[in-house]
Formats: C-alpha cells, sequence, structure tokens
C-alpha cells in the first residue's frame, strides 16, 4: 500500500511537472512553432508524443510491478506472465493495455483457482483425517474390547478345564477305591460264610455230643451205675458249647456292622460319584460353549483387526498426502494472497493510468479542433 501511494504521488508531480512545461511552450513557442510545423500544432505534437511515453511508462511500470512481485515470491508463473506483459507493451497491436490487463485478470482468476483448490483440498484433508482418525479409535477399541472377552473366555475355559481334569481323576479314585471296597466285602462276606458254617457246623456236634453223653449218663443214673466223671466231660463240653455260640454270634455280629459300613459307603461314593459327574457334565459343556464363543469371537475379531489394517492403511496414505499440506498451506495461502493483492494493485494502476492517458488525450483533441478555448 506505502508503494503504491509512493508511486501515485510521483505521477501527480510528473503530471505537474508535464503541465508547467506545456504552459512555457504555449507562450514561447508560437511563432516558431508555425514557421517549424506549418498547420500542426507543436502542443498536439509533443502532446501526443507525451501520451504515447505516459502510455509505456504506466505499461513498464506494470510489468516492473510484476517482476518485483514474481521475484519476491519466487514465483515462475509471475515471472513469466511479466514477460508476457512486457511483449505486449512493446507489440504494436491496437490495444496492448488491454491484452495486459487480459493477463493480469487472467492469472488473478487462475491463482484464486488454485487458491479455492487448495481451500477445498486442505478442508478435503482435515475432514479425512478426523473421520479416519475417529474410525481408527472406534476400530482399535472394538478390537481392544474382543480380546479382552476372548482372553477372559479362553482363562475361564481353561480353568473349567482344569477342575475337569481334577474331578475326573477324583473319579478315577472313587471308582477304584469303590472297586477295592466291593472285592474286600466280597471276601469279607465268603470269609463269614464259612467261618459261619464252621461254627455252627461245631456247635451243631457239641451239642449231638452232649445229647448222646446226657442220654447215655441218664441212662446209667437210672441203673445206679453213673460215673462222676460223667460231670466232668458234660461240663467240658458245656463250656465249649457256650464258647462256639459266643463265637459264632460275635462272627453275625461283626459281619453285620461290616455290611452295614459298607452299605453306607458304598451308598456315600455313590451320592459323591452321581455329584462329580454332574459337575464334569456341567463344566464340560460349559467349556465347550466358551470355545464356542471364543471362536466366534476370535473370527470377529480378525474381520475388526482386518478393517483396522485398512483404515491404518489409509490413514497413512491420507497422513502422507494431508501432512504436507497442513504443514504448507498457511504459507501458501497468504503468498497467493500476496501475489492477488499485488496483481490487483498492478492492475488498478495499470487502468487508473490507462484512464488519466484517455482524459488528457480526449481533452487535447478538443482544444486542438477549438471546442475548448485555449
Amino acid at each position: 500500500a506505502e508503494d503504491f501511494e509512493s508511486e501515485t504521488k510521483s505521477r501527480a508531480e510528473e503530471l505537474q511537472a508535464i503541465a508547467k512545461a506545456k504552459q512555457i511552450i504555449i507562450e514561447a513557442t508560437g511563432g516558431a512553432e508555425s514557421i517549424s510545423y506549418g498547420g500542426a500544432s507543436f502542443v498536439q505534437t509533443a502532446a501526443h508524443s507525451r501520451l504515447s511515453s505516459k502510455a509505456d511508462l504506466a505499461g513498464f511500470e506494470v510489468v516492473r510491478m510484476v517482476r518485483d512481485l514474481a521475484r519476491k515470491h519466487s514465483s515462475q508463473g509471475l515471472m513469466l506472465l511479466a514477460q508476457r506483459m512486457s511483449s505486449a507493451a512493446h507489440s504494436q497491436s491496437a490495444d496492448p493495455f488491454g491484452k495486459i490487463k487480459g493477463f493480469i485478470s487472467d492469472m488473478i482468476e487462475k491463482l484464486s483457482a488454485e487458491a479455492a483448490a487448495d481451500a477445498t483440498h486442505k478442508s478435503y484433508c482435515d475432514k479425512q483425517l478426523l473421520e479416519t482418525n475417529e474410525k481408527k479409535i472406534e476400530k482399535t477399541t472394538e478390537v481392544e474390547k474382543l480380546s479382552t472377552k476372548i482372553d477372559q473366555m479362553t482363562a475361564k475355559s481353561s480353568s473349567l478345564k482344569e477342575e475337569v481334569a481334577a474331578l475326573q481323576q477324583a473319579l478315577s479314585e472313587l471308582y477304584s477305591s469303590q472297586a477295592q471296597m466291593d472285592k474286600l466285602r466280597s471276601d469279607e462276606n465268603a470269609v463269614y460264610k464259612s467261618s459261619q458254617a464252621d461254627m455252627e457246623q461245631g456247635l451243631s456236634g457239641v451239642q449231638m455230643a452232649l445229647k448222646v453223653l446226657n442220654d447215655y449218663y441218664a441212662k446209667e443214673a437210672a441203673h445206679g451205675s453213673s460215673s462222676g466223671s460223667s460231670s466232668g466231660i458234660i461240663g467240658l463240653l458245656e463250656v465249649v458249647e457256650s464258647d462256639f455260640s459266643k463265637n459264632l454270634a460275635e462272627i453275625v455280629s461283626t459281619e453285620e456292622a461290616v455290611a452295614a459300613a459298607y452299605e453306607q459307603e458304598t451308598k456315600d461314593n455313590a451320592v459323591e460319584k452321581t455329584m462329580k459327574e454332574k459337575d464334569v457334565e456341567h463344566k464340560v459343556k460349559e467349556s465347550a460353549y466358551l470355545d464356542k464363543e471364543s471362536a466366534a469371537l476370535s473370527a470377529d475379531r480378525s474381520n475388526v483387526q482386518a478393517e483396522l489394517d485398512a483404515i491404518l492403511e489409509y490413514l497413512s496414505k491420507i497422513q502422507a498426502e494431508c501432512t504436507e499440506v497442513a504443514g504448507t498451506y498457511a504459507d501458501k495461502k497468504a503468498r497467493r494472497e500476496a501475489e492477488i493483492a499485488g496483481l490487483k494493485a498492478a492492475l488498478d494502476t495499470l487502468e487508473s493510468e490507462t484512464a488519466l492517458v484517455q482524459r488528457h488525450a480526449v481533452h487535447r483533441r478538443f482544444r486542438g479542433s477549438g471546442i475548448i478555448a485555449a
């Protein structure tokens, strides 16, 4: 803005100097003018030359402004524009400044379009980065949640399998213990039956012997020939009978107690066996369910992980594309704005100078034709 004001002031001072020179020429060269140029007005000729020089000066000034702008921003495009403008200014075309204006306007339009495209791309990058990072977080969280569930199910299933193994080991021991008990009970019962038969047979024999002896000694006593030894033999057999009866009773009692204990323990084992088998069945079923669910979740996690991998791949691509955009956009935006502002200033300068030259040309034509008094 300061450069533009300075240039405007300089042009105003130049116009004042030209106006003063014109006045001197009008006042001092009237006769010489007629002799030298005949009917042609020196002022008109000088004015025509000046107008042409002034227009050229305006064109060159604008070219300089664009060239300086190109150097300042290291813009090859603006440098090429300055070259095209310079060629147009030196051309013999009917309207060189119209071409220059067109060049500048086209460049402003191009830079504006590029700025709009950059802004659109920046908006696209911001949107894509935001949405892609949100998807990344969403899918990462989903994978983590699925992994946590899978780990929990796997750990629970492993624990259940360990419990099943322990229960099956306990059941195996219980089966073995019951089998040993069954064999022992069978052996004990066989011994019992044999002992019982022997004792019953022995007791029966003693009882028969006592009967024989009692019958015999009863007859002897009836004949008056009983012997004192009869009481000793019979007493001994009665003691044996008592011992046999006692032993038989103990054998039966022991068998009944052992049989009762065996039956109770067998029942307890059966209850424990049923409970453990049910527990095994339940834990096996639950473990199988957890394995199935874990496999399904693993498949889900694989699918989500595939989505996450695709998102990460796209994110890497968009980051490579947009990181540079984010880093240079502000600088490019500021540079384009400065270039556009400089071109607009050059265009304003050209338009104002062209209008000024045209006004002076019209004014002098009117004066030369006598429409406007000198």
